[in-house]
C-alpha cells in the first residue's frame, strides 16, 4: 500500500490548505477571505464579468458568488450593473477602490506566495507555475 505522501492529489490538497491559510491570515485585517480576493483578482484581469461567469471561471457555486459579490459590493470594492446583453444578468465590475485595494496588497500577496514556495529555487517555482497552469486550464 502506498504512503499518504506518495499521493500527488493529497499533496496538492495539503498545498491548497496551506496556501489558503497563509492568504486568509494576510487578508484577515481587511475582513476579506481568499475567495473574495480571487474574485477581485479575476475582475482585475477583465472588463467585468457576469456572476455566472465568475462561478464557472473560479469554480465556486453560483450561490457562493452572490454572497461574495454582496460582501465586496458592501465594501465598495465591486459594483453590479445590468448586462446590456442579458436583462436578467448582472455584470460585476471592479471599482477604483477595489483596484486600489489590489495595488496595496500586491507586495504582501507576493510575500505570502514566496513564503509558501520558499523551499523552491526560481527555476523550480517557474516550472511548478507552468505545470499548475496546464492542469488548471483543463475543463
Amino acid at each position: 500500500m502506498r504512503g499518504l505522501h506518495a499521493d500527488t492529489g493529497y499533496l496538492l490538497y495539503r498545498l491548497g490548505l496551506r496556501s489558503g491559510q497563509l492568504f486568509n491570515t494576510f487578508l484577515q485585517e481587511s475582513g476579506l477571505r481568499l475567495r473574495h480576493y480571487a474574485v477581485l483578482r479575476y475582475l482585475a484581469g477583465s472588463e467585468g464579468a457576469l456572476q455566472r461567469e465568475l462561478s464557472t471561471r473560479l469554480g465556486y457555486d453560483p450561490s457562493a458568488i452572490v454572497g461574495l459579490v454582496d460582501d465586496l459590493e458592501k465594501l465598495g470594492l465591486t459594483e453590479r450593473r445590468p448586462s446590456p446583453d442579458d436583462r436578467r444578468g448582472k455584470i460585476v465590475l471592479l471599482t477604483g477602490k477595489g483596484l486600489a485595494f489590489l495595488r496595496d496588497t500586491d507586495e504582501a500577496g507576493l510575500r505570502v506566495t514566496n513564503d509558501l514556495l520558499e523551499p523552491l529555487d526560481a527555476g523550480e517555482r517557474d516550472a511548478l507555475h507552468a505545470l499548475l497552469l496546464r492542469i488548471a486550464d483543463q475543463p
